[in-house]
């Protein structure tokens, strides 16, 4: 059997993640705090035929060796946690991060982590994501509560109509030694994980620590020209690899027919 078949295959089937990877990034173009990924590949095993450096019958050194590749795999998708562009939406309840670093939030007893900053206020007064999961540390809001004010270093007060404090609190934010390695969980959530390294806390505004900005929410890190540009690369290499299938068919067909 040939062994075209089967390397244009894998061919194929990486270029299916390619693609499958580019219509997630496409598919949250307007999700907010979203992050981009980017599907890598390395080579596979060679089949190796001559090896270089060995005598031929002359007695001179190959200068070059023969080695035939066996196709290709993914290795990685890559999340790439470049700062998206920010949105004036003038919610006090709505906070970007300008810089590094992740919101915490317990998601039913799991810490999770989070760059989407659209928190809203449940029936006990908490500031919570939109799904219903609770900011760390805890800031409950009371009821006669006419302003919320976020500093960029991270103080939260609630204000009644004078002016005065009715509730007050520091927010905090997390940071990674390798954010790439965190485990996507969906929701715009992120857990810890071996790769990543664990959560550090600290300041907003701090050394290597970003700011908060209220009224702005942090959008998607897509760039929709790039993407739709690697959707072609992708659609081609992957009809390119097709045709490597239908030549090395044709061949066979050809060999097949030497016999009659």
């Amino acid at each position: 059997m040939m062994r075209s078949l089967w390397t244009a295959a894998t061919g194929m089937v990486a270029m299916q993640t390619h693609i499958d990877t580019l219509s997630n990034n496409l598919a949250n173009v307007n999700t907010t705090g979203f992050k981009k990924s980017r599907a890598e590949f390395e080579d596979l095993m060679y089949q190796t035929l001559q090896i270089a450096g060995t005598q031929n019958q002359a007695g001179n050194r190959l200068p070059t060796g023969m080695q035939i590749g066996m196709g290709v795999r993914p290795v990685t998708v890559h999340k790439f946690f470049s700062q998206g562009d920010f949105k004036n939406t003038g919610n006090p309840l709505d906070i970007a991060i300008e810089g590094e670093g992740f919101f915490q939030v317990d998601m039913n007893g799991d810490l999770v982590y989070s760059r989407a900053g659209n928190f809203k206020i449940d029936n006990e007064g908490r500031m919570v994501t939109p799904g219903g999961h609770a900011l760390q540390p805890e800031f409950t809001i009371p009821p006669e509560t006419v302003s919320v004010v976020v500093t960029e270093d991270g103080h939260i007060s609630a204000l009644d109509k004078d002016g005065t404090a009715l509730a007050e609190s520091d927010l905090q934010l997390y940071r990674f030694t390798n954010p790439a390695g965190l485990t996507a969980a969906g929701r715009n959530f992120y857990r810890e994980s071996e790769a990543s390294g664990a959560a550090v806390a600290g300041t907003p505004g701090d050394e290597n620590y970003g700011t908060l900005a209220q009224g702005f929410l942090e959008g998607s890190n897509v760039e929709m020209v790039d993407e739709m540009v690697g959707l072609i690369v992708g659609q081609r290499a992957f009809e390119i690899n097709s045709k490597a299938i239908t030549t090395s068919d044709a061949m066979l067909q050809t060999a097949i027919n030497v016999k009659r």
